[in-house]
């Protein structure tokens, strides 16, 4: 089986190397497409291709018509909404994730943004600790469970909510209190830090009403999905409450109205949250053993489309 990289940001030379031994060994080859600049590039390399391992890169329908061999596409990395799942469904392809791969990675940068935020941007004015702060977690998945662990080391009384778990599974990790709500996040904490996926229920989801619950001193952090946050409502709320700073680690389609709130919002130049040598060999290599145990034996467990 021909196994494409198709990567408009490349693995790391590591992680290719390692993809390639998994790859090798399992007796198909691989392909790389790496720092192309012309979607019609993506088309001719995919068109032979049996499966297809991307990062960040957009599988679109266009992309899927074009690859008419093609019966896997790994996503390395948590998110998928840059895979048209549809369109792959339609075609009996089978598309998957990398969960967990990238978790510690996206959860210590949380925590740098965070000290950066309580730290006053290091501007040389007198900030404040996290130890005794109470932090909720928003989606108690892998990225979540990192954060909560990092974050007990720094003494915070962390608290979480997710939809999909009890509250018996949230207190039962032992790193976190669960709440019965969303609201009641917002409602008991300092900090909260969002850890869901852009779906048709989370989008605009972060609203006025919402953060403007959070206690005086507030910091809402982002590493999730711009999706999910209804700027033009948190623009409102920040004009009003001067207590409040939003931290990101992704740009917001308004970064430049944002910066008004001098000393009280930071946005990463672009994502860094799995931008580590480790997670990116990682979440490469994964990709690279799911395809080659779905070849062998039909393993779909990672599957997230119908």
């Amino acid at each position: 089986m021909k196994i494409l990289v198709a990567t408009e940001k490349p693995f790391a030379k590591v992680a290719v190397d390692g993809i390639r031994e998994v790859v090798e060994k399992n007796g198909h080859t691989l392909a790389l497409l790496e720092k192309y600049t012309d979607v019609n590039d993506f088309y001719k390399a995919v068109e032979d291709a049996d499966a297809l391992i991307v990062r960040s890169d957009k599988v679109t329908k266009e992309v899927i018509d074009h690859a008419k061999n093609l019966k896997i596409v790994v996503r390395a990395g948590a998110g998928y909404d840059n895979l048209d799942l549809e369109a792959c469904t339609a075609r009996n392809i089978v598309a998957m994730n990398t969960p967990g791969q990238n978790s510690n990675a996206v959860a210590e940068l949380v925590m740098g943004m965070l000290v950066y935020a309580v730290r006053n941007f290091y501007n040389g004015k007198s900030g404040s600790e996290l130890k005794g702060k109470k932090l909720g977690i928003l989606a108690f998945g892998n990225v979540g469970r990192n954060v909560a662990r990092i974050a007990n080391g720094f003494g915070m009384d962390v608290y979480a909510y997710d939809a999909f778990l009890t509250a018996d599974q949230i207190n039962e990790s032992g790193m976190a209190k669960a709440v019965a709500s969303q609201d009641a996040l917002f409602e008991t904490c300092d900090v909260v830090s969002l850890h869901i996926p852009a779906t048709a229920e989370t989008k605009q989801s972060i609203n006025y009403a919402l953060v403007n619950k959070m206690h005086k001193g507030g910091i809402l952090v982002n590493s999730a999905r711009k999706e999910v946050i209804n700027e033009p409502e948190l623009l409102k709320l920040m004009a009003e409450r001067t207590d409040l700073k939003y931290i990101t680690d992704i740009m917001p389609d308004a970064d430049a109205e944002f910066k008004a709130f001098e000393g009280r919002y930071f946005a990463t130049p672009k994502k860094m949250g799995a931008q580590t040598e480790e997670a990116n060999i990682n979440a490469g290599i994964a990709a690279a053993n799911q395809i080659s145990d779905f070849f062998a034996t039909g393993n779909t467990k990672f599957k997230v489309n119908k």
